[in-house]
């Protein structure tokens, strides 16, 4: 192991030779460097960072094998193929590889740089064994968040890693993840045993992605508006698997675009081949649960959508995170119903009170997310502990600011309402004695002899709806066993006038659409660039590999732009190492010469 970078080669001579890249981004360098230097790290980093270049570059480098923990055998045979492409000596070993003599034979031979295994066989006696048959360079733990109980995806087997590191005290660990806040952070570097200056935040912001949040109304018809406004891959997250089914048909027959479901109760056959035809597709849209994703690489994926609320926050910035790792224009929507809240609360109390407290707060915060006037990003960006600035100039709110309005009188009748009816009726029946409709079942009961009967005035009764949907998301209305509305929460508050209530103006409804953020990403329409995605198509499933593997969209558009003319000027473009030089140069140097 080396102690001094010095004794290397400058990492950059390798960044350009091997993956085709001029120069580091972000924070790439500085992890690189500590590594190199045999510093452990914890390393947090957004989504479409670079995060997998920070190991796969020293495992070139180093002597002896990488080790990479992984949780998903789907996200390690993505890597695998993308670690090949560039030439870098990589193999799994998971209970799906056939090769796995073959694997463990070239581990103890000191002919791998990258060795990827899942947590549960890295914690195993026997593994530990194994790995003092050959040199090990590294440890690389990937989706670190999943070792802490505070994490929002905690794997137990990710707890049983630390006496396999402890067993290599000479090996840096890398720990590597994109979604931990502050508290997880500690959590990680205490129980992976990495020192507090062995932390480095890059910071969350993905400004390539563009936010927005709308309420429900027909999930079908709002997505399928969606798909015709990007037309390349995206991922649609359903709550149930029910909801998953249902809406790949309905999509599918909406929009004409190939749309397949993905949930763990298909057959695992059936699960692998959608998945795979994702993964190598160039347009098609998957509809699944939030069980999707983690295993995905996919780098150009340009939506991602959600027909209901995410677990929490954390969970919304790494499922919305699967959408632009190329870096181009992409675009995360949700489309929340006040009833998500509802069954979220209701859950919140089945939970043991250890839990209950954190997962309130987590959902508490998602509440303020969804229900905010203000920038969404910016809210995304406080939680994770960072200052942004105001505005971001990419999310629903920033582009088209709503009217904010003070609904605090309305949310004292509306709560007054509940109260007086007993706390047992839904929101139609109130709605009607607050606007003072008479209809049988208001008489019946004497509502209309209430005092809140009729006391809400024309201009103010579409606010109603909108109104009830924040205080729900806020649990200050709570939905009873028969769908009637009851008081939680700081219904009391309110009611006292101890706490304001304001809450964003409707939009009016429009068929209009909005430039799809996306629009400019891909100069579709340029022969040139057709023609070199047709090649890279052909190629793709010459090598049975997604296209992808082959070269980013950002890589061809740049070819389509400057044209080169020669292998040496086709070996400046980003992202064309010389492994990929070799194998593809001279077929994309053809098509080039047509044009």
């Amino acid at each position: 192991m080396a102690d001094d970078t010095t004794l290397l080669p400058d990492p950059r001579d390798t960044l350009q030779h091997v993956f085709g890249f001029p120069d580091f981004r972000g924070v790439q360098r500085q992890v690189v460097d500590r590594v190199l230097n045999g510093q452990s790290t914890l390393a947090v980093m957004p989504t479409g960072a670079g995060k997998s270049l920070t190991y796969q570059l020293p495992a070139v480098m180093l002597e002896g094998t990488c080790i990479v923990i992984s949780p998903l055998i789907a996200l390690m045979h993505d890597q695998l193929r993308s670690a090949r492409a560039n030439g870098v000596r990589a193999a799994t070993l998971t209970s799906a590889d056939a090769d796995w003599r073959e694997t463990m034979d070239a581990f103890r031979a000191g002919t791998l740089d990258l060795l990827y295994v899942a947590p549960e066989r890295a914690s195993q006696p026997q593994f530990l064994d194994f790995l003092t048959s050959a040199p090990v360079a590294l440890f690389a733990i990937d989706e670190a968040h999943c070792v802490s109980e505070w994490g929002h995806d905690f794997r137990p087997d990710y707890r049983g890693l630390r006496p396999l590191l402890d067993s290599f005290p000479e090996v840096p660990r890398l720990a590597l993840t994109a979604t931990a806040d502050h508290h997880t952070r500690g959590d990680i570097l205490t129980q992976l045993g990495i020192p507090e200056d062995g932390l480095i935040v890059a910071g969350f912001d993905r400004p390539n992605i563009r936010y927005t949040i709308r309420h429900r109304d027909n999930p079908v018809r709002q997505i399928a508006r969606l798909m015709e406004d990007e037309p390349g891959p995206g991922i649609v997250y359903a709550p149930t698997r029910r909801k998953v089914e249902d809406m790949a048909v309905k999509l599918a027959a909406a929009t004409g675009r190939d749309v397949l479901p993905y949930h763990a109760g298909l057959p695992p056959e059936e699960r692998a081949a959608n998945q795979a035809a994702f993964v190598a597709s160039e347009d098609m849209v998957i509809v699944a649960t939030v069980a999707f994703g983690m295993g995905i690489d996919k780098p150009d994926v340009r939506f991602v959508a959600h027909a209901g609320i995410p677990k929490s926050i954390e969970a919304y910035y790494q499922e919305t995170g699967r959408a632009g790792r190329d870096g181009d224009p992409s675009q995360a929507v949700m489309f929340w119903g006040a009833e998500d809240f509802a069954i979220a609360r209701q859950r919140l109390g089945e939970m043991g009170d250890a839990r209950q407290e954190g997962e309130r707060k987590r959902l508490d915060a998602l509440a303020a997310l969804v229900e905010t006037p203000a920038c969404r990003r910016a809210i995304l960006l406080r939680h994770f502990g960072e200052d942004p600035p105001e505005q971001c100039g990419n999310c629903d709110n920033c582009l088209a600011p709503p009217e904010v309005i003070d609904a605090t009188e309305l949310a004292r009748k509306l709560l007054s309402a509940v109260y007086r009816t007993g706390q047992t009726f839904g929101f139609g029946h109130i709605q009607k004695v607050l606007v003072g409709m008479e209809d049988e079942r208001v008489r019946q009961r004497g509502h209309d002899n209430l005092s809140v009967f009729g006391i809400v005035e024309r201009e103010e009764a579409p606010l109603l709806q909108p109104l009830v949907h924040t205080l729900k998301a806020h649990g200050v209305l709570v939905q009873t066993e028969h769908n009637g509305l009851a008081l939680g929460g700081a219904a009391r508050a309110i009611l006292l006038g101890e706490k304001p209530v304001s809450i964003a103006r409707p939009p009016a409804r429009s068929r209009s659409r909005g430039k799809r953020a996306s629009q400019d990403a891909n100069p579709v329409g340029n022969p040139l660039f057709e023609a070199l995605r047709t090649l890279r198509r052909e190629m793709a499933e010459q090598a049975g590999v997604p296209p992808y593997v082959i070269f980013h969209d950002a890589v061809l558009r740049e070819m389509a732009l400057s044209s080169p003319s020669s292998l040496s000027e086709m070996g400046r473009i980003s992202g064309v190492g010389q492994k990929k030089l070799d194998a593809y140069g001279d077929a994309f140097l053809a098509v080039i010469r047509q044009y």
